[in-house]
């Protein structure tokens, strides 16, 4: 069993790369056109899409000032961050 992807990109393009996973350049999981696909290596795709996200789960969005990138370079939202932090802080004073 083969995503539509996949199959679209096999029989238009040949195969994929070992090591390579197709890449949607248009953001769009749905697309099968191969003109929106491109092989890259995982990391690739996953900074690509990380890229692509502009704003955090809580809609706050993703700006110098907004944004906190760890030592192993996962974004977050810093507003989300210190919100979490008074919460836990509010917590322990009342236990």
């Amino acid at each position: 069993m083969l995503l539509a992807h996949r199959v679209a990109w096999l029989l238009l393009r040949g195969p994929i790369t070992a090591g390579m996973e197709l890449d949607h350049t248009c953001r769009n999981r749905a697309c099968v056109n191969p003109a929106h696909l491109e092989p890259v290596t995982h990391a690739e795709n996953m900074r690509r899409a990380s890229e692509a996200q502009t704003t955090c789960k809580r809609g706050h969005a993703y700006t110098p000032e907004t944004t906190v990138i760890d030592r192993h370079g996962h974004r977050s939202c810093r507003i989300c961050r210190r919100r979490a932090q008074h919460a836990y802080e509010a917590r322990k004073a009342t236990a």
